[in-house]
Order: C-alpha cells, then sequence, then structure tokens
C-alpha cells in the first residue's frame, strides 16, 4: 500500500474493500455543510448535499500531460483515473487512486471532534492529496479542485457574487448569495443562502486560484495543464448561468522515481450568524472567542500537526473501542455514523459564552432542538462528551421553565423549525396538547438529567437544581400518566397515534427511578425512596400488564402483538436495576424469533424498524458474540441498502428500502453498546 508521508500519518493502512456505504461523507459539519458521495466511485456522480441536491464539484490530477478525473462528472471526455479503495473512518474518508504511473490518495477531513468544540463548531473540511511516483520513470504532476455556487445557494436560481483575498500564507477565493439574508431560510431540506463559502489554498509557489465558468475552467486545466487568466467579472448572476466555479491548482513538481508529494485545500462556509435563539442571532462557538475566519483558516495550513494528531487517535480509538464491544462489523457501522451525527449539529454561543447545540431534524421536519431526535443520538454523546449534550438539554430545560410561554405540565418537543429556535412548532405548538408527546419527552428529558449526572463532566446535577420546578412537574406528570399512558404519539409518530404503549410506559418507569436518584441530590433522601418506591410498583404492574407468553405485547390489552422495548436500555444504561434481568433476556431472544434479512422489525404492524432503536435493543445482548449476531443485519442493511443516500434509521427490513429518514443525528444511538456494555 503506497501513502504520501503526510497521510500516513493520518488516516489508517488498509482499506475495508467488503464495506460499501450507502454514501460516503465528503465534507461534513453541520446541516448546511454536510456533502456525500452517493456511488462507488467518486469520479461516476456528483457530490451532493445530504438533503438531494447536487454540489458541483470536480477533482482532476495531470500526469505529464495527460488529465484524468478523480471526482465529479466532468470534463466527460477526461478519462476517469482508477479508483482503488475508499475507506470511511470516524473523522476521515481517504480514497486511493491510480493514474499515469503515479499512485494518489484524496482524503477528507471534517475536524468535527466532539471533545474540542472550538473544531467541532467550525463548519469546514480539509481536503489532503499525496501522490507517490510507483514505477521507474520521472513523472510530472499537478493536482485540480473546484466547487460550483451551489455551494453558497439554497437554489441555483439564486444570484451570486465572489470575490478573493489573501490572509497569513493563504490564497482565498469565496461566493455567496447577493444580498444575503441571514438566518431567514427556514426548513427541512434547506441549504445555506448566506454568509460566504471558501475554497483556499496555501499561497505557495506553483498554486494558483480562478473563479471563471466551469467548463472554461475545467478545459483550461485538462488541455493545459493550468487555470485560466483571469476572473470571470460577470457578476451577480445565477449560480446556474454557466456554473461559475471556484478552482485551485497545486503543481506538484517532477517526481522521480519512489518519491512523493503532498498538498491540502480547504472548503470551510463562514455563516456568521448560524441560529436564532429567542430572537438572538447567535455566533458559532469557534467565533465566540474572538478569532476570526481567516485567521482560523491560516493557523490550519501553517500548521495542521495537532489537528492530525488528534484526529488519527480519534479515529484509531473508535474503531478499536467499538470492535472490543461489539466486533468488526459494529466498528464500521460506528465509523460510518460518527460523522453523520455531528453533521446534524450546530454549536454555537450564546449571548454570554455558554455553549448551545442544536440539532436539526432532517427529512422529517426540519425542527431545531428537538427532544426525541436529541435523546436518541444521547448515546454517542454521553460516551464522546457529555458537555455537548448537555448543551443539548439546557435550552430545552430553559423552554420548558417559561412559565408565560410553556404552560403545559409535560416537557416540550422542540425549539421551532432551523434555524429559528423561539418555540414549538410541532403538534399543538403552545396552544393545543392534541399532537404533542406528553410521556415521551417528559420522560426523555429526566432521563437525559440523571444520565448527564452521572457522567463525568455532565453537569447534570447543576442542571438539575437549577431546573428543579420543571422537571419535578414533569416528575408527576409521568406519575400520574407514564404506566398506562393515554392515546398519544411518541418517538415513533410515523406509526400513528397508540394508546397503553407498553414501550412508553417502560420509559416513563425508568424516568421515575432517573427522578428518584435526582431527589437524592436535590431533595431529600426521603424523596428518593417514595420515588424509586413508585417506580418499582410500577414495574410488577407493567410485568403483569406486558405479559403475554414468551415475550411482551405492543400495548396493554393486546394480546399477539409485541415491539421492541428498547427504552429498556436506559435501565442498564443508568444502573437502575428496576426492571428484572429475565425481562430483558425473554425479549431479546423473542427479537431473534422475529429477525429479518435487515433487523427486528419495530413492532408487529409493519416489517420496517428504526436502526437507532434497533441497535438499542441489542445492546442488552448479555455477550458480545450474541451482539454481534443482533448487529450483523442493521449492516448488512447500510452494505445492501438500495438507496444511495447517507445513513436511513427508518428502513424495511426485508428489502432494505429507506423510509423516508436518512442523514439524521439518532445514529448516534448505536453507541448504546459501549454504555450498556463497556
Amino acid at each position: 500500500m503506497i501513502r504520501s508521508s503526510l497521510l500516513v500519518a493520518v488516516f489508517a493502512a488498509s482499506a475495508s474493500a467488503q464495506f460499501r456505504p450507502p454514501a460516503v461523507p465528503l465534507v461534513t459539519a453541520n446541516p448546511y455543510l454536510s456533502v456525500w458521495s452517493r456511488g462507488d466511485k467518486l469520479a461516476d456522480s456528483w457530490p451532493t448535499h445530504w438533503s438531494g441536491p447536487n454540489m458541483g464539484m470536480v477533482g482532476m490530477i495531470m500526469v505529464d500531460n495527460k488529465p484524468f478525473r478523480w471526482c465529479g462528472m466532468q470534463p466527460s471526455d477526461v478519462p476517469a483515473a482508477v479508483q482503488k479503495s475508499v475507506k470511511v473512518e470516524a473523522l476521515s474518508t481517504t480514497y486511493e487512486f491510480d493514474a499515469g504511473g503515479v499512485a494518489f490518495e484524496v482524503a477528507f477531513l471534517s475536524p468535527t471532534l466532539p471533545k474540542y468544540p472550538d473544531y467541532a463548531s467550525w463548519a469546514g473540511t480539509i481536503v489532503y492529496l499525496g501522490v507517490h511516483n510507483t514505477d521507474t520513470q520521472t513523472h510530472t504532476v499537478t493536482m485540480y479542485l473546484d466547487i460550483s455556487g451551489e455551494w453558497c445557494t439554497n437554489t441555483p436560481n439564486q444570484n451570486i457574487v465572489w470575490s478573493r483575498a489573501r490572509a497569513a500564507g493563504v490564497n482565498l477565493v469565496s461566493m455567496g448569495v447577493d444580498q444575503s439574508r441571514p438566518l431567514a431560510r427556514t426548513g427541512d431540506h434547506t441549504r445555506l443562502d448566506w454568509g460566504r463559502t471558501y475554497l483556499a489554498s496555501q499561497d505557495k509557489f506553483g498554486a494558483s486560484t480562478v473563479i471563471a465558468e466551469c467548463e472554461e475552467s475545467r478545459r483550461a486545466f485538462s488541455r493545459h495543464g493550468t487555470l485560466t487568466d483571469s476572473d470571470d467579472l460577470r457578476q451577480p448572476r445565477h449560480a446556474d448561468d454557466q456554473w461559475p466555479v471556484m478552482a485551485v491548482s497545486q503543481q506538484m513538481g517532477r517526481l522521480e522515481p519512489g518519491k512523493s508529494n503532498e498538498c491540502k485545500f480547504i472548503i470551510a462556509q463562514d455563516e456568521g450568524r448560524c441560529v436564532e435563539y429567542f430572537e438572538r442571532p447567535l455566533k458559532p462557538f469557534w467565533a465566540s472567542h474572538g478569532g476570526t475566519f481567516a485567521a482560523t483558516i491560516s493557523e490550519l495550513f501553517r500548521d495542521d500537526s495537532e489537528l492530525l494528531k488528534l484526529v488519527r487517535a480519534e479515529n484509531q480509538r473508535i474503531h478499536q473501542e467499538a470492535a472490543a464491544v461489539g466486533g468488526e462489523r459494529y466498528a464500521q457501522l460506528c465509523d460510518l455514523a460518527y460523522r453523520q451525527t455531528m453533521a446534524a449539529h450546530i454549536i454555537a454561543a450564546d449571548a454570554d459564552g455558554t455553549m448551545l447545540m442544536f440539532p436539526k431534524e432532517n427529512t422529517s421536519n426540519g425542527c431545531i432542538g428537538t427532544v426525541d431526535v436529541f435523546f436518541p443520538s444521547a448515546p454517542f454523546f454521553l460516551h464522546e462528551n457529555p458537555e455537548l449534550l448537555a448543551a443539548q438539554v439546557r435550552p430545552l430545560l430553559e423552554y420548558g421553565s417559561m412559565a408565560h410561554r410553556w404552560k403545559f405540565p409535560f416537557a416540550p418537543h422542540d425549539l421551532g423549525v432551523y434555524p429559528k429556535a423561539n418555540g414549538q412548532v410541532y403538534g399543538g405548538a403552545e396552544e393545543s396538547e392534541a399532537n404533542q408527546m406528553p410521556v415521551e419527552e417528559s420522560a426523555n428529558m429526566i432521563i437525559l438529567v440523571e444520565a448527564l449526572r452521572q457522567a463525568k463532566g455532565g453537569g447534570g446535577e447543576a442542571l438539575a437544581r437549577k431546573y428543579w420546578p420543571a422537571i419535578t412537574t414533569w416528575a408527576g406528570y409521568l406519575k400520574e400518566h407514564g404506566l398506562d399512558p393515554a392515546n398519544q404519539l411518541c418517538t415513533d409518530d410515523f406509526a400513528g397515534h397508540l394508546a397503553r404503549n407498553a414501550n412508553l410506559s417502560v420509559k416513563a418507569i425508568v424516568a421515575l427511578g432517573a427522578y428518584a436518584n435526582l431527589c437524592e441530590k436535590i431533595e431529600s433522601p426521603e424523596a428518593a425512596v417514595a420515588w424509586r418506591a413508585t417506580a418499582a410498583e410500577y414495574v410488577k404492574k407493567w410485568m403483569e400488564l406486558a405479559a403475554d407468553g414468551d415475550h411482551t405485547v405492543l400495548a396493554f390489552g393486546k394480546p399477539g402483538t409485541w415491539s421492541l422495548k428498547y427504552n429498556l436500555v436506559w435501565d442498564e444504561i443508568l444502573g437502575l436495576k428496576l426492571f428484572p434481568a429475565e425481562v430483558h433476556k425473554k425479549e431479546i431472544a423473542w427479537y431473534f424469533k422475529r429477525m429479518n434479512k435487515f433487523g427486528p422489525p419495530l413492532d408487529s404492524r409493519e416489517t420496517y424498524t428504526k436502526l437507532d432503536f434497533a441497535a438499542w435493543s441489542g445492546a442488552m445482548c448479555d455477550s458480545r458474540e450474541e451482539f454481534e449476531r443482533f448487529i450483523s443485519p442493521l449492516y448488512d442493511f447500510a452494505n445492501e441498502t438500495p438507496d444511495r443516500q447517507p445513513l436511513s434509521d427508518w428502513y424495511q427490513t426485508t428489502s432494505g428500502k429507506d423510509m423516508g429518514m436518512h442523514a439524521r443525528s439518532v445514529v448516534g444511538g448505536l453507541w448504546a453498546r459501549m454504555l450498556a456494555k463497556p
């Protein structure tokens, strides 16, 4: 395996040829900057935004005056380099190619490191290119990369403008929408159309940049190995009007046999303002310390050694920890889910510098700060950095404590529609109880506060003290309504309302046990004893109500039905031990009996499942061998699904077909195994 001196220090030494991700993460940072390849080969299709539209990007290499294409579908008369492999790791994707007697690699590194919010909140990806002479001839090599105006628009019929600048040792070209309106566009399938999108390169010999019509720029390089002489000055104009691109080329020099060289480019977005939180426009967290966007890019070009060490360590750690508790297939699923989980969020700073993190409910309704979205992803954050989970929980606790706004005795569902976190919009919003998720969200919030209290650095006890009146109100609601829930929605709202939901009842009981633990710290030992007694009493009643021979029912009073009791995993994660061990074991045995080609159905009504909740269910397996058998069909789904898009969490267990939800943070639920059986 040929590796350049730079890339060998960062990325794994072997590709996983047998694993075919449904889509490959390329440039992933947040819901706006999230670009994927949906094909087996990078040069066979256009990269796309997670929501579907093309994100024009072309990569070429010139070897001895012969051009080869390694990314994108144009120029069509330029042959594609031979793609040898692709490897997806937690924070990087590395492609290997052969062309004209040289081997080269292209690595996309997105520094969404949970333990380093400054990196994770910065919207950018570093593209590393390394080339090695593999034959006996000397070769002259030049690299090329461009991105189109699609990267700075929501739709390509928007007017765009462009400019160039120089920072310390860096050339910057940028594009943005003419007369953009920061934070004005809301919705689900949306892209950033404010701020600026940058393509950056080092200001050194052999590097050049241009902003030009796409065919002109690509034709100039493919014919002559150089860029056009001058920038296109016809602006503003629509992004689809001859498709202006920002392009960069870098001469790699003459490579003697056995010699290597490398370079790097940066693709990034400067949002300026990223989220509106109760009418306050917020900056990304990295910007709260006074740094500038250009200075950040300059520093990464000047010295990225520390970042590369962090990425290498994180790639290895995640894969090794996952493999240790769940095997190689589980580890590969976690590698794929890592950047998807992080890229569905924005990390912002409140006016006082407090870190706030906002998930986007991708592909389901575009809500911001949805409780039953950050609850499924919570295992990832509890394992990787509980401080980030606290940053997601805090805004909902604040909102639920606003007596003048939130008047219900249960927790809210969301904070609004991305990027405006100004108050709930789902169901009855702030006006009606009809389509709320009262038991679901109240239990979710209490469980997460207790999980944060137990987690090192989670700050759960401080959160509980500050918002204790609201938490206590929600606990009282669960005590009255949680054991045998009325007809209402749960997080599986696509299945519709359901009365007497046995799995929802499990969640309510676990939340009461979690609240008892909180009482021990916040209120009194006597209160804790009383609440634990209530939870224990409800467990006994639940076992009577749910019993149906060798399994438990979907809904009380509905014999012959069943469902994944995925909420039981929190009994293990929190160490509550409310439910007898035989309940967990009996459930796991039943799920194996109901297993289809791509996993266990969510319940007896349909053959679809939820990836996150199937993983939660499997996390309760006693042995690693049993868990590997359970997780293997989920791996098969990712490896074989016909839908080439970011990992789906709602799909058919018989065919692997997506049911309409993908690119969502909830795949962070895969980390439940690392919490339940560390």
